[in-house]
């Protein structure tokens, strides 16, 4: 499929790099740009891609939902419903891992794009912002349920109703983030993860990210019960008895995905 506000690559290491490539917009996030997003994430999906990667082209990795030129809409969550909710929901029904690289600027739905993957590494370069509330809006695209989720109620209010930048190490500290790494070694870095991730029990790592975000709703006799099943489908790819033998026998496994 051609994009035109988005690139996606599927490489020979079986990671799926897609980037918004709106830098001369700091990559806000217009209509066409989500539905492009939704589209690649559905086509990383059918390519047989082992981990998808998120990035923004040039400075910033979004500055959020493009407000430019439109006017002041009718209803301002219209456009949650009929785009940035459904990519919210693409990206959590993948099967496979996600990686975010976030440097520069990363705020409003691209703040809540960032978060929805398992492991966001941030330049030092990088900030989080909700500045929402600095129109008077409230923080969308899932902020409300990724944000305490992630940093606590607490810091997750502090950060939603004070609309201030974040830096990402105390991004970072807490808990929003997993790494920060120098913006030199961003790219590097990032694609390290994807690719040793791609490289895992592809159908393990789906269920790990699926239980985890299940678990955050769920009573502990609902999330063993969980485990359960899930172990078992797990149990019985090719993967697992992959991993048993290197083991055994004291090597590294190989692991096919399946």
């Amino acid at each position: 499929m051609e994009y035109e506000h988005v690139r996606l690559e599927i490489g020979p290491n079986a990671v799926a790099a897609l980037t918004i490539a709106r830098p001369e917009r700091l990559n806000a996030l217009a209509a066409q740009t989500v539905d492009e997003l939704r589209a690649a994430v559905e086509e990383a999906d059918r390519s047989g891609a082992r981990c998808l990667l998120l990035a923004g082209e040039g400075r910033g990795f979004s500055s959020g939902a493009d407000l430019g030129g439109n006017g002041l809409p009718e209803d301002a969550g219209a456009a949650l419903e009929k785009h940035f909710n459904p990519l919210i929901e693409a990206l959590f029904a993948l099967d496979i891992p996600v990686v975010a690289a976030v440097q520069g600027p990363c705020a409003g739905a691209g703040c809540s794009l960032a978060l929805a993957a398992d492991i966001v590494v941030a330049a030092r370069s990088a900030y989080f912002l909700q500045a929402f509330v600095n129109i008077g809006l409230i923080p969308d695209a899932g902020a409300t349920w990724l944000l305490p989720r992630l940093a606590g109620r607490a810091r997750a209010l502090e950060m939603m109703m004070l609309g201030e930048r974040i830096p990402a190490a105390r991004a970072l500290e807490w808990g929003m983030i997993s790494r920060v790494v120098d913006d030199e070694h961003l790219a590097s870095e990032a694609v390290a993860l994807a690719t040793r991730l791609a490289q895992g029990p592809t159908r393990a790592l789906g269920l790990i990210r699926k239980l985890a975000r299940e678990a955050q709703d769920t009573p502990l006799s609902g999330a063993l019960a969980a485990e359960r099943a899930a172990q078992r489908e797990a149990g019985r790819t090719d993967d697992f008895r992959a991993g048993v033998l290197a083991f055994l026998e004291k090597r590294q496994p190989r692991f096919d995905g399946r």
